[in-house]
């Protein structure tokens, strides 16, 4: 495995790049032009536009997908920077934006596709995340500025073209018996993919997603599946590391993709949660009926 901050939090979308999105709104710029500001910036990885237009208050908490956290201004522009490092070139085409105001506070609601494209060997593939986000703007000396935010995956479309490539904590209960009605079958061989290492191993499951894996005496022990969204730990006795996952299942339940991370590797165990780790492609080379 190696080292790779893959930051999910996509809160600035761009329905058009060519469409009125400004380099530098004026004073007088809506919520929505701001925010369209904002999604300019992320997609030309420009920090100092949204330094300028995110408040940097040191207790302000906003939330991106998988739990993950950021506290203050700082948390945020060191993933953002290490995500702009990461990532060739991004397209981030908004589906829905619903922005309300009343008086110096506003708030949105927005569904978006986060397309990264990154380079593996001599291909650029790209990855598709799609997201939903609301958020809170305030009015301060006359400027909006974004003050937090709120993001979850929302259903997978992973049979679609943008899908078909890569996309991008501790211990946990495993799951033994979790409801039929939302939790399928995963029992079966699988291929497990480490992008960035193009790193390849297999893995053994049961119906409930757990199971070995060839990679230093792995074991995956699934703890939670919910809207396709299924998530667990992973164990490396061989090389005394463990960690956790969470990929998005596909549809007809023959590939999944998404993202894994440290929790302890040898005697460190302060690793920030879901901050090391990289990305996962996995693909079911046999059926549930053929694995039984």
């Amino acid at each position: 495995m190696v080292r790779s901050t893959v930051v999910l939090c996509v809160l600035y979308s761009f329905v058009s790049f060519t469409s009125v999105a400004l380099a530098d709104p004026p004073r007088t710029a809506t919520p929505e032009q701001v925010i369209r500001t904002l999604v300019r910036a992320n997609v030309e990885k420009d920090m100092a536009t949204m330094s300028r237009l995110m408040a940097h208050d040191a207790d302000i908490t906003s939330y991106s997908v998988g739990g993950r956290k950021y506290v203050g201004w700082q948390e945020f522009e060191r993933e953002m920077q290490e995500e702009f490092g990461n990532v060739q070139k991004f397209e981030i085409p908004i589906r829905e934006l619903n922005v309300w105001t009343k008086g110096d506070v506003a708030w949105f609601t927005m569904e978006l596709d986060y397309i990264r494209y990154v380079t593996e060997g001599a291909e650029l593939k790209r990855m598709l995340l799609p997201l939903r986000e609301t958020g809170v703007l305030e009015r301060r000396n006359g400027q909006w500025v974004m003050l937090s935010f709120h993001e979850s995956f929302r259903s997978a479309q992973m049979n679609s073209p943008v899908a078909q490539s890569t996309v991008s904590p501790s211990q946990q209960v495993q799951v033994s018996n979790p409801p039929a009605s939302t939790m399928p079958d995963l029992s079966g061989e699988w291929d497990i993919l480490e992008v960035e290492d193009n790193k390849r191993y297999k893995a053994t499951l049961d119906k409930n997603g757990n199971g070995p894996y060839t990679q230093h005496d792995g074991r995956f022990v699934t703890t939670k599946f919910a809207d396709q969204l299924w998530q667990g730990t992973w164990h490396q006795p061989g090389n005394d590391r463990e960690g956790g996952f969470e990929v998005l299942l596909s549809e007809d339940g023959t590939q999944a993709k998404g993202i894994w991370w440290y929790s302890r590797v040898g005697n460190h165990k302060n690793i920030p949660p879901r901050e090391h780790g990289g990305t996962y492609e996995w693909k079911r080379l046999t059926s549930p009926a053929s694995s039984q």
